[in-house]
């Protein structure tokens, strides 16, 4: 198992940026996937991106061209850094790691993109 604590979340208006974090309670390297996820109100949880431990990146249609997700296997630490961020954005985003024992959820930060 590994525990992740995500930050970087908060109210920006229309057009701004944020950077998420997400640190690990534990080395990252040898973790396959890791990903960033959100869920709107009345909404799925929906896959915002994912990275594989090689550096390959995934992402949903809607955020591609503006988020980019990286980590950082030294700081054990991943990133989604979100620019041009659109109201329909708002959500809580959640940190996930897939390990073969199963998935591990961080608590969630909020985004809210409000004028």
């Amino acid at each position: 198992q590994v525990q992740l604590v995500e930050s970087g979340g908060g109210l920006v208006q229309p057009g701004g940026s944020l950077r998420l974090s997400c640190a690990a309670s534990r080395r990252i390297f040898g973790i396959v996937v890791m990903g960033w996820y959100r869920q709107a109100p009345g909404k799925q949880r929906e896959l915002v991106a994912s990275i594989t431990s090689s550096g390959t990146t995934t992402y949903t249609d809607s955020v591609k061209g503006r988020f980019t997700i990286s980590r950082d296997n030294a700081k054990n630490t991943i990133y989604l850094q979100m620019n041009s961020l659109k109201p329909e954005d708002t959500a809580v985003y959640f940190c996930n790691a897939q390990l073969g024992s199963g998935n591990s959820w961080g608590q969630g930060t909020q985004v809210t993109v409000s004028a």
